[in-house]
Order: structure tokens, then C-alpha cells, then sequence
């Protein structure tokens, strides 16, 4: 089996919650996406490039919100909870 070098990118601190809310908003528009034309329109001719343009448009609005409930959830909910 061969073995690939592993990617390592070097970045600051404060840009952890923005990588991680950017990363996490384009997996779960895409599932989001694929799943409702493939249930609103099921597979038909043309489908990669409907899914495409439903995930850019639902990815721009993911974001945003996943950024701010990511903020809201570690700023006012974990810090209320006393982990052991």
C-alpha cells in the first residue's frame, strides 16, 4: 500500500472557529441539498448542476448562521456547563 504524505496546514488560533464553521456548513449544505432535490425533483437530467447551484445559494446562508449558532452555543450555553 502506498503511503501519501499527509497535508498539514499551519494557521492561526483565531481562525479555528471560522475554518471549523466553514468546513461544517459546506458538508451539511451538500447532504441538505442532495437530499431535498432528491426528494422534491428525484435523479433527472441535469441534476449535478441543480445540486450545484442549491448548494452554493444554501451554502451562503449555512455559513453565516453556522458561525453565528457556533458562537451562541460556546459563548452562552458550554460555559454555563461544568465538565469534569
Amino acid at each position: 500500500m502506498a503511503n501519501f504524505p499527509t497535508i498539514r496546514i499551519r494557521t492561526r488560533r483565531k481562525y479555528y472557529r471560522l475554518i471549523f464553521t466553514g468546513l461544517m456548513a459546506m458538508m451539511m449544505s451538500l447532504i441538505i441539498s442532495s437530499a431535498l432535490l432528491l426528494v422534491k425533483v428525484g435523479y433527472v437530467d441535469g441534476f449535478f448542476m441543480e445540486l450545484m447551484h442549491s448548494w452554493g445559494l444554501a451554502f451562503v446562508f449555512a455559513w453565516p448562521s453556522a458561525y453565528i449558532c457556533a458562537y451562541l452555543v460556546q459563548e452562552h450555553v458550554l460555559s454555563r456547563i461544568e465538565f469534569y
